[in-house]
């Protein structure tokens, strides 16, 4: 097995350049067709490059999961910003909040009367400035509302004065087989009964935002109006495992050493063991998954284990196995994590490395 990057240190994190176009083009061009707004995901992602990258094929703006994200892309020129998650906001990030609102059309997301209160007391004035989204539990059963309990969280945000903006969800049950199509299902109708229940309030509703990865493609316009997929821009090993993305669709894998072997001769299992663990990888697994991640390359190779620096992959019996020093791309299960574990990440053509961009919103967990 040849040795690839052999100028790049493992493990590494890499992006073909190639896919990842190919994979934000097919969204933007999917949600123009079914006449969405696309609002992809940054938390995904982390880095300013991407984000222009789909802001030039389509986007209107963007997802984030924390405050410090938002300050991250804001300043870097993103115009219009949505904190996708329900916002608790202490005094230091109501400034902030209230800074990045002069500086960009942003939203935050909230799923209680109390967190309205909350903001309203420590923002006494430019309210208008700040728009909210009602979140909705579309059966995840996380964070949200049940959708006729949106009116009274959507009637504090108005007579505090912000600017409410609509509803959203995020239909998180679709990561399981088969669950996609209900999950979209699920989705529209949680939406649409939130939405009749706010208009019978006499309450307009904008934005009824919605979408995951594994949904993405499955939306139609007509009920929802904004899509927030987020993985798709890399793929991954769960996404993989769900049929909903090919092999040619991940962009993103983590390069590898072989460090250990084991042929199986003594009668042990057949092994080899690489030098790209949780560290890198992270820990995620969940119980309909096959292993921690997939080897590009070999369908039927399973990382079975994961330690801090370790990753065991049983290796198929009908091929040969790789040799210690040979190197191997690895897909991390979810992506967002590993992403979220390094500095930066290689961009390559596909052969070579071509550049680094930094993750800069690694960390930003707040």
């Amino acid at each position: 097995m040849s040795v690839r990057f052999p100028e790049v240190n493992t493990p590494a994190t890499l992006v073909d350049r190639q896919r990842l176009q190919r994979n934000i083009d097919a969204m933007a061009e999917y949600a123009r067709a079914h006449e969405l707004r696309l609002r992809p995901h940054a938390k995904t992602h982390k880095i300013v490059e991407i984000t222009r990258i789909q802001l030039q094929a389509g986007a209107v703006g963007l997802s984030v999961a924390t405050l410090g994200e938002a300050k991250v892309f804001v300043e870097s020129g993103v115009e219009d910003i949505f904190v996708a998650y329900p916002v608790w906001a202490s005094q230091e990030q109501a400034a902030e909040l209230l800074r990045l609102a002069n500086k960009a059309r942003l939203s935050i997301g909230a799923d209680s009367v109390e967190a309205i209160h909350n903001l309203a007391q420590r923002i006494p004035e430019q309210r208008e400035r700040i728009g909210i989204l009602i979140e909705v539990n579309s059966g995840h059963n996380r964070s949200g509302r049940m959708p006729p309990d949106v009116v009274p969280v959507a009637q504090a945000v108005v007579d505090a004065g912000f600017s409410f903006r609509g509803v959203f969800t995020f239909p998180g049950h679709s990561y399981g087989p088969d669950q996609a199509k209900p999950a979209v299902s699920d989705e529209e109708q949680a939406l649409a009964s939130a939405k009749e229940a706010l208009v019978a309030a006499g309450i307009p509703t904008e934005v009824l935002s919605g979408g995951s990865s594994p949904t993405a493609t499955l939306m139609h316009g007509g009920v929802v109006t904004e899509m927030r997929p987020g993985v798709y821009v890399f793929g991954d090993a769960q996404q993989l495992e769900l049929d909903r993305i090919g092999w040619d669709d991940i962009a993103l894998t983590i390069l590898t050493t072989v460090v250990s072997r084991d042929d199986g001769s003594s009668g042990s299992t057949r092994r080899i063991v690489v030098d790209a663990g949780s560290k890198v990888m992270g820990g995620d697994r969940p119980a309909w998954t096959t292993g921690f991640g997939r080897v590009m390359g070999e369908p039927d190779a399973r990382i079975t284990a994961l330690s801090e620096h370790h990753g065991t992959i049983i290796w198929p019996e009908e091929q040969d196995l790789p040799e210690i020093g040979s190197r191997l791309q690895v897909i991390p299960n979810h992506v967002c994590v590993a992403v979220n574990l390094v500095d930066y990440l290689y961009v390559t053509d596909g052969n070579e490395p071509l550049e680094k961009w930094q993750v800069a919103a690694r960390g930003l967990n707040c």
